[in-house]
């Protein structure tokens, strides 16, 4: 497989709180951070996902409120998902 990222990561190890379409919330831990998005720690189990699925995230336990981003799941393996952070088009 080769590397396709335009960003690069960073490993960086905080938790985050995810806001699922139905409206679940998680609390996860993220393994990498880079620009343009993130790599979350995440039994599939707790996280059935599917490439494309669109979520709402924010660092948590930060001594400011952490703004709350779109991110789309565009790698899924085994120990985690990739998210990428989706931006305003406009």
């Amino acid at each position: 497989m080769s590397n396709q990222r335009n960003h690069p990561r960073t490993l960086f190890r905080c938790r985050i709180r995810l806001w699922l379409p139905e409206g679940d919330e998680l609390v996860v831990h993220t393994r990498d951070i880079s620009d343009g998005g993130v790599y979350i720690l995440i039994d599939q189990q707790a996280l059935p996902a599917g490439l494309g699925l669109r979520l709402k995230g924010q660092v948590i336990d930060m001594p400011i409120e952490a703004p709350v981003v779109d991110m789309e799941v565009v790698r899924i393996e085994p120990e985690g998902l990739g998210l990428r952070f989706v931006r305003d088009e406009a």
